[in-house]
């Protein structure tokens, strides 16, 4: 049985109704089947009509062998099979067709000898003219099963990297509020009003992360604002021992965006990587230059306590390389350890 569904693997049902009735014209003028002469116009009518039966006979044949040869043989596989395949199956069928169908025209037609040169002409042209036809469908069904594939690429692409990006977001909640719980903890110990200011303190900042938890890109304006809260929960903790020194021109923190929880990592890194009292505060600097976030502190070096779990930086460069498809340049000379973040133009 003929599948009804492989018509609608390829809509050709236009090219079929234009070129069929003009092969029904063109063939039989070239091999000279038709002497215009000798019929009425009505009798031309259905002498062309009759030879665009015939195309549409070889024609639809043809095209429904190449469906149904189609899946069994592939290029890449199997490409002498199916040349060879398509090749015999367009000859046997094209032949028969086109002789006997022409043999029966000088049966019915005013002509009293059969023409078989004639004939042998027309079966060539519709021999030749099958073999292009079907190269044709098949560049065209290469072409789109390239471009099927390429689709489902993007489509697995897309899928790999959103999955790898929820992972890394993912990451965040435990890592901060691991360092959280630490410094609550601490704070319970030594002051239990500093400790209570510093939940309070917490809840307003946790409420930013779980907000854009599900966000890639956040206003370079939300990500500062977020970052003073933050710090203002360091120095609860640590009075001025540490500090910030953030870029007070605002003027252009709405036109830039920026992965969220980017700046609060670097900031916890220094803090987790460098020594730091009130009479040697450390202040981490940030500053907005042109396309790129400067995030800078003096390196001052402090004996681990416990393994680092090395999941910031990390973290912070894969998101980046996810969203952006930039990466974070990081430079320890001179005595400084700086980041730079590169953001993106609201209007891209």
């Amino acid at each position: 049985m003929y599948d009804a569904n492989i018509d609608t693997e390829l809509n050709d049902r236009t090219i079929r109704l234009v070129v069929t009735p003009f092969f029904g014209l063109v063939i039989p003028n070239l091999t000279g089947m038709i002497d215009n002469s000798q019929y009425t116009w009505w009798e031309l009518w259905l002498c062309y009509g009759y030879f665009t039966f015939i195309a549409y006979t070889v024609w639809q044949g043809n095209r429904y062998l190449l469906f149904r040869l189609r899946p069994r043989f592939s290029w890449l596989n199997q490409p002498v099979q199916k040349i060879f395949t398509l090749i015999v199956s367009n000859i046997f069928y094209t032949i028969p067709i086109s002789v006997g169908l022409s043999v029966l025209w000088y049966a019915f037609a005013r002509q009293s000898v059969t023409d078989w040169d004639a004939i042998f002409k027309v079966s060539a042209l519709c021999v030749i003219c099958v073999v292009f036809i079907t190269h044709t469908y098949e560049t065209v069904f290469l072409i789109r099963s390239w471009e099927t594939d390429k689709l489902k690429g993007e489509k697995m692409e897309r899928a790999r990297v959103e999955a790898e990006l929820e992972a890394l977001k993912n990451q965040i909640d435990p890592h901060f509020i691991f360092n959280s719980l630490n410094t609550l903890s601490h704070l319970i110990e030594k002051d239990s009003a500093k400790a209570r200011e510093f939940n309070d303190n917490l809840a307003d900042v946790y409420r930013y992360i779980l907000f854009n938890k599900d966000r890639n890109l956040v206003l370079l304006r939300e990500e500062m604002e977020f970052l003073e809260k933050y710090v203002g929960l360091i120095k609860i903790r640590f009075g001025n021992a540490f500090n910030l020194d953030l870029d007070p021109g605002k003027r252009h923190q709405d036109e830039y965006l920026i992965p969220p929880i980017s700046l609060q990592i670097l900031v916890e890194n220094a803090m987790k990587h460098n020594e730091f009292s009130d009479s040697h505060p450390l202040t981490v600097h940030v500053t907005v230059d042109k396309d790129v976030i400067i995030i800078s502190n003096e390196i001052r070096p402090k004996r681990q306590n416990r393994p680092s779990s090395r999941i910031g930086l990390k973290n912070l460069n894969e998101r980046y390389k996810l969203v952006t498809e930039k990466e974070i340049t990081i430079d320890r000379t001179s005595g400084k350890f700086v980041v730079s973040l590169p953001v993106l133009k609201t209007s891209t």
